[in-house]
């Protein structure tokens, strides 16, 4: 585990853990390490982690590593980062390290056993001690090397149980992890490496209470003849000799317990056997601990992507209120063959809309044909629409179908029906009503099976009002209306449709860009997003592009503050809310104000009242007068 240790310009000093893939660091308290330091910037540097190695990096500030002034540093122990008037000092409690040589005094010299002679020739001329301590250092250091790799926790602790026998030369072992406050039994082993059933019943439970108590390592040469627990019914029912019990701590908590025991008084555990054992269960902590956080990892990463999917629909993202909503909608009219009016600001989604509802419906192997009626010239938009016969105009040197007859069996979607011309709206009601189509320059029809999806940006309502879009073409096309959101509305949307199109372009353009910094965040949910979905999606690919660091910035994706709205004050901004409750809750009841009133718990006057006040800003009418009582 991964370290940093702060020293702030006032002199304090505390130690925080690189948990993370990305950490950031600044005077700003939304980063994950907040630097009380004023001199530092709101965003300062980042940490990230690539399985690896750890790398410092830059977010605007300028830094300086051992001395020395740097734009990114790949960081070993001991580094000093200097930001500011800030320290930081790197620390890698899981990095290897050199044996240490120390003079042994003559009494301590002695003879190295039998089997730490045959593991280690040269270890063996070593006085004893300096030799037993350097062939345990070597088995655990390429005990480490092999299980540093492994993510398999069963795998983990199985391997730990056999070393840990193999070492002390024990009978059997026991590994116990504390959850909820409890020990329990996560594997047992025995010297043949076979898993020991019924592990519960061949512990002793006051040996292991004890430990767990005093969280310090205890041997008992023989639990039999011990004052202590001679007495204790596990002991005596199990017939226990000799064992040793070691806590495995972390960060100074108790985290668990190594358990070894012999079933011969021949085997007796001595004092050196327990310092191994101890040593051991440290090194055991460090490999299981990295275990269990990427085996957590992979659990988050799990939820994520099932989260992710909770917020889709198809290929639609988005998880708030406004969509689900729209989603309930789908899932009732999709099914159907009637005609759909989308409808929401450009740049909201409304084709992605489109083709889902054609995808859920029975047309879902046919084709799904689009045409722009705001995107192709007046004079060609009937042919592009309907077809030509050959002759019919210049230029039609041969017949050729309309968007009509590709479609059929499948779905038309018109994109921007409100800027169809008046003229052409007489031959698409026509075309909508019999499910016939007359090419330019034909007389004679040809029956069509389709299915029209209609989309405007307009209110199609003010244009027929303004006679430049048919009544009864809008009733044509709007049997039933699907209405989306704009991003401003959406709430978390935002940040989840950032991090869907950050993944998305980042692989495709191959970017270091992985995430955003918290003011980027926060920028995000603060503007107004007029160009919605499309224009968020452009800014990030921009950024995308553009990034030289894992974490996009308020600046990386143009968010300055001007452009963000003002903050509005908490009384406007609850009645704000209040009004757009109102209106959803209306809308759903198709506008019966009596329903409104009964599903809110309010009196109906409430709604009426509400309405007169909506009409008055709409048409810059006096208000109703004000009793001063709140809409909810």
């Amino acid at each position: 585990m991964a370290s940093l240790t702060v020293r702030t310009p006032d002199g304090k000093v505390r130690t925080v853990s690189l948990l993370k893939r990305i950490t950031s660091l600044g005077r700003g308290s939304d980063n994950d390490v907040p630097l009380e330091d004023a001199s530092v910037p709101a965003s300062a540097l980042h940490v990230t982690f690539d399985g690896s190695r750890y790398e410092v990096g830059s977010l605007g500030a300028t830094f300086h590593v051992n001395g020395k002034r740097r734009d990114n540093h790949a960081l070993a122990t001991g580094d000093v980062v200097k930001v500011g008037g800030t320290e930081l000092t790197f620390s890698r409690e899981d990095a290897p390290r050199e044996p240490v040589r120390r003079e042994v005094p003559e009494r301590e010299v002695s003879l190295p056993s039998a089997s730490t002679a045959s593991s280690d020739s040269h270890t063996a001329e070593l006085p004893g001690v300096v030799g037993r301590e350097l062939v345990l250092l070597k088995r655990l250091t390429a005990f480490s090397e092999r299980l540093f790799g492994s993510y398999d926790v069963d795998r983990i602790l199985e391997s730990l149980l056999d070393e840990a026998i193999e070492v002390t030369r024990a009978d059997k072992g026991f590994l116990i992890l504390m959850e909820s406050g409890e020990p329990r039994v996560k594997a047992a082993r025995n010297v043949a490496r076979e898993n020991i059933e019924d592990a519960v019943e061949k512990l002793s439970d006051s040996i292991i209470s004890k430990v767990v108590k005093d969280q310090k390592a205890i041997i008992v040469a023989d639990a039999l003849d011990a004052p202590e627990f001679k007495a204790s019914e596990s002991v005596v029912n199990l017939k226990v000799h000799s064992v040793m019990c070691v806590p495995v701590m972390h960060k100074g908590d108790l985290f668990g317990v190594l358990y070894v025991g012999n079933d011969r008084l021949v085997n007796r555990f001595e004092p050196k056997s327990l310092d191994m054992l101890t040593v051991f269960a440290a090194q055991a902590s460090l490999l299981l601990q990295n275990a269990l956080l990427v085996n957590d990892l992979k659990l988050d990463n799990t939820e994520l992507r099932r989260k992710l999917e909770d917020q889709r629909y198809g290929d639609i993202v988005g998880s708030c209120q406004g969509m689900r909503d729209v989603y309930k909608r789908l899932d009732k009219i999709a099914p159907t063959d009637i005609s759909v009016l989308i409808t929401g600001e450009t740049g909201t989604g409304k084709e992605l809309i489109a083709r889902e509802i054609h995808r859920r419906s029975p047309r879902t192997k046919g084709p799904f044909i689009t045409v722009n009626c705001g995107a192709i010239p007046e004079n060609l938009l009937e042919s592009e629409l309907f077809g030509h016969a050959k002759g019919a105009f210049t230029g039609a040197v041969a017949t050729r179908p309309g968007k009509f007859q590709a479609a059929i069996g499948g779905t038309l979607f018109l994109d921007e029906i409100g800027e169809m011309p008046l003229q052409l709206q007489v031959k698409l009601l026509r075309a909508l009503q019999d499910k016939v189509v007359y090419k330019v320059g034909e007389n004679r029809g040809e029956p069509v099976d389709i299915r029209v999806v209609a989309a405007t940006n307009k209110i199609l309502e003010e244009e027929v009002k303004r006679n430049t879009f048919r009544e009864d073409l809008y009733y044509r096309l709007n049997v039933v209306t699907v209405k989306l959101p704009p991003l401003r509305e959406r709430g978390e949307d935002v940040i989840v449709l950032g991090r869907f199109f950050l993944q998305k372009y980042a692989r495709e353009f191959n970017s270091k860009a992985r995430g955003f910094t918290p003011a980027a965040a926060v920028s995000m949910k603060k503007y107004g997003w007029p160009g919605n979905i499309r224009e968020l999606e452009n800014r990030l690919k921009k950024a995308v592009v553009l990034a030289d660091k894992p974490l996009l910035g308020a600046d990386d994706l143009d968010l300055k503050p001007e452009n963000l709205e003002p903050i509005m004050p908490l009384l406007q901004a609850k009645e704000e809310f209040q009004k757009r409750y109102i209106n959803e809750v209306l809308a759903r009841n198709n506008g019966n104000r009596t329903k409104t009133a009964k599903d809110l718990g309010v009196d109906p006057r409430t709604i009426f009242r509400h309405l007169e006040k909506l009409e008055a800003e709409k048409t810059g009418g006096p208000l109703p007068p004000d009793d001063n009582e709140e809409l909810l």
